[in-house]
């Protein structure tokens, strides 16, 4: 039996099933991707479909994702959980740095509040860890602003099961996003740890880029006929499946594809089919 919802951080409930925006914006996240309209209404439908936890960055765009949100969404409905990110910057569609000293984040931070209209990210996640930084005094940049009121919750993108437990040293974290889905799984230590803390972890690329709605694997295309689904449908209700700390945010810029995924969560596979899925390999 898999579970519907997670409670990030210990006090903030969401559905597991979320909704990313980086899709929102054009290729290498520059630019918007089409219309304007179309991004606000797909937000908008993602919150009538049960959507509660939506997760952007603020170098998607750079900036326009977090301005999508606010136009659309903005004043929140109530349980609405907004996750963002800084420490990276995107100077064009085929270049970006990390930036992860304190006095950045804190700026980075404060730009995000200010495109948000909030005055506290729900959570706020390091994009990248600085290797030009002492990764103390990156997390302690955040835990300040934690404790200003400006962050309710510190989450980490990309890291090692290494670094995780070094971060968790240091200050509460509450949320993983490294990359992970069915045919992607170099993070299982990471997904580990976070399970034995009771962090949430957001897998990025959980339809592995759009690859897994292409041409798959026979067994994949046989098993989502069998269920009347989209192989990315089968693809999100095994993460799903995988684990209770698993919130996968797939995003997307069409209405369709939208609720095509909203659909993976009616799915249920049997233990026969979940051992199926957990032995395929990238083809």
């Amino acid at each position: 039996m898999i579970t519907d919802t997670f409670t990030l951080g210990g006090d903030l409930p969401v559905r597991r099933l979320g909704f990313g925006t980086a899709q929102l914006t054009g290729p290498g996240y520059w630019g918007p991707r089409g219309e304007r309209a179309d991004a606000l209404a797909v937000l908008r439908r993602a919150v009538e479909q049960g959507v509660t936890l939506i997760d952007t960055a603020d170098n998607y765009g750079p900036d326009l994702a977090e301005e999508l949100i606010a136009e659309a969404l903005h004043p929140y409905p109530a349980g609405l959980v907004i996750a963002t990110k800084g420490g990276v910057v995107r100077t064009s569609d085929r270049s970006w740095h990390i930036a992860g000293r304190p006095e950045r984040l804190r700026a980075m931070c404060e730009a995000s509040l200010r495109r948000l209209r909030v005055e506290t990210i729900d959570l706020y996640q390091l994009h990248r860890l600085d290797p030009e930084v002492p990764q103390d005094e990156q997390l302690g940049a955040l835990a300040e602003l934690r404790q200003e009121g400006k962050i309710r919750h510190i989450g980490l993108d990309s890291v090692t099961a290494d670094q995780l437990e070094r971060a968790l040293a240091v200050t509460a974290i509450a949320s993983v996003q490294n990359r992970f889905n069915l045919l992607d799984r170099e993070s299982e230590a990471v997904l580990t740890r976070c399970e034995a803390h009771g962090l949430a972890f957001l897998p990025w690329f959980p339809l592995a880029n759009g690859a897994l709605t292409g041409e798959t694997a026979d067994t994949l295309d046989r098993m989502a006929r069998q269920h009347g689904a989209s192989t990315g449908q089968l693809a999100l209700a095994w993460l799903l499946h995988r684990s209770p700390v698993l919130c996968p945010t797939p995003g997307t810029g069409s209405l369709a594809h939208l609720d095509e995924n909203m659909g993976a969560t009616q799915l249920r596979l049997a233990p026969d089919e979940l051992a199926v899925l957990g032995a395929l390999q990238p083809s």
